[in-house]
């Protein structure tokens, strides 16, 4: 990947036109061909600019407000041979996304707030906002919470034992009574320990198939109905990351019908995988199955599989995929997972848990969208506006508003090609896959931080 097509956050204003692009703006519903203009690092009306500018033909092209991740594993402090703050930022960039959330399971874990200021010092420069998400118990160890507040002030902008739910009830419960007063969400990694202890994919048919130990749906809805239980008694804000299960999106559903303070969001790989790519599948989960087939020897076993929580059934799959259709789901988050080739090029069972996907979501929901699946406007939404607001950010096209965009071609395909990658890491399922959507553009705050 050339440095050259990327920008960084100190960089000059850009001023430009895109003439006759489809204009996506969910904040009011837009969906318009028209000209954009953008002077000074500010939307503009196209009808006053100056003449100078740069000018772009738009033509197949859309522009829709930046992409907001909720949960980005950039490994840094700790593993920076897996990835790095920077080269994170620069895969961001590439996928559309002007923000991501740094998760705090890093070594040391994000736990105090000289460690928030740490990353956000060392995210200056990068090539897309980061902000940090801190822990909520010392050393993510789910024993005591930890100094939420000072690590708030810091600019922490939720909280999070990623990898593990808080263990304990009592101490999950006093964990929103603080956060509520402090102002900021919970973000739950929901899977109870002692359901899924030893599992390595979703239990199905499929696990029982490759002889493989099963994580039940139960691990997954036993903590949210927890959870939400909790957020009743305190009122705080509760956000439930990579959701996975049906079960648990009915749960969200029947919180939110209560008018309860419950987000979501759910990962492109939950949408679009199923369990059956462990055993070697690689159709996409709307794609009709021809009958159950036996372990492909290529494909099957593949540790670039290995998620947690693991992929989901094909039923769960499209549950999510309406859920996500009808707003039940609020956004659309990667967990970015890198690692090196050395943690997934080993026995299914012992691979890393993880997978990237910064560079693939666009794709992946726009293949959705080419089904019929999702509308276009409803998968912009779940990228950029809802997650941006749950973490007090706001995106617009409005005239005025600073411009925090991206400009993609949704009928254009590529080849998913780990040499071409900006991430640091390659762990994908998806390489060498033709996928359609390609990000042409990326404006943070005025700057440009990829260009094509």
């Amino acid at each position: 990947m050339n440095p050259a097509r990327f920008g960084q956050a100190g960089d000059p204003p850009t001023s430009f036109v895109v003439r006759r692009v489809r204009v996506i703006d969910p904040n009011d519903g837009t969906d318009a061909v028209r000209d954009l203009a953008v002077l000074d690092g500010h939307i503009a009306d196209p009808a006053r600019t100056r003449g100078s500018e740069e000018e772009i033909d738009g033509d197949g092209l859309v522009v829709a407000p930046g992409f907001c991740d909720l949960h980005v594993h950039l490994r840094e402090p700790g593993d920076g041979g897996a990835e790095t703050i920077a080269s994170g930022a620069r895969a961001a960039a590439r996928g559309g996304f002007t923000t991501i959330c740094a998760m705090p399971n890093t070594t040391p874990p994000l736990d105090e707030p000289a460690r928030i200021r740490w990353v956000l010092e060392r995210a200056r420069g990068a090539s897309c906002r980061v902000r940090v998400i801190g822990s909520v118990t010392v050393g993510r160890a789910g024993e005591q919470l930890a100094e939420l507040a000072s690590m708030a002030d810091a600019g922490a902008v939720a909280f999070s034992d990623d990898g593990a739910s808080i263990p304990d009830a009592r101490l999950t419960r006093a964990a929103l009574a603080y956060l509520r007063g402090v102002g900021r969400p919970l973000v739950e990694h929901a899977e109870e320990p002692s359901l899924a202890a030893g599992s390595v994919m979703r239990a199905g048919p499929t696990a029982a198939r490759l002889g493989l130990r099963g994580w039940p749906v139960s691990a997954e809805l036993t903590v949210i109905e927890r959870d939400i239980a909790l957020v009743a008694e305190t009122g705080a804000a509760l956000h439930v990351t990579h959701l996975s299960t049906a079960a648990g999106l009915d749960a969200i559903r029947r919180a939110r019908a209560r008018g309860l303070p419950v987000t979501c969001d759910v990962t492109p790989h939950h949408l679009a995988l199923s369990d059956e790519w462990v055993g070697g599948s690689r159709r996409f989960s709307w794609e009709e199955p021809t009958g159950e087939a036996a372990p492909d020897p290529d494909t099957a076993y593949d540790g670039s599989c290995r998620v947690n929580p693991p992929l989901a059934s094909r039923a769960d799959a499209l549950a999510l995929l309406d859920g996500l259709r009808d707003g039940v789901i609020d956004a659309i988050a990667t967990d970015h997972a890198p690692h090196p080739p050395e943690r997934k090029l080993v026995p299914f069972d012992d691979a890393a848990p993880g997978m990237i996907g910064l560079e693939t979501a666009l794709s992946l929901g726009l293949a959705a969208v080419e089904t019929g699946r999702l509308e276009l406007l409803r998968l912009v939404a779940a990228l950029s506006i809802r997650p941006a607001e749950i973490i007090g950010e706001r995106r617009s096209l409005a005239i005025g508003e600073p411009a925090d965009l991206v400009m993609f071609d949704p009928a254009a395909r590529w080849t998913v090609d780990r040499d071409e990658l900006a991430s640091d890491a390659s762990n994908t399922p998806l390489a060498g896959m033709e996928l359609p959507g390609v990000v042409h553009l990326t404006v943070a705050d005025g700057r440009i931080t990829y260009r094509r």
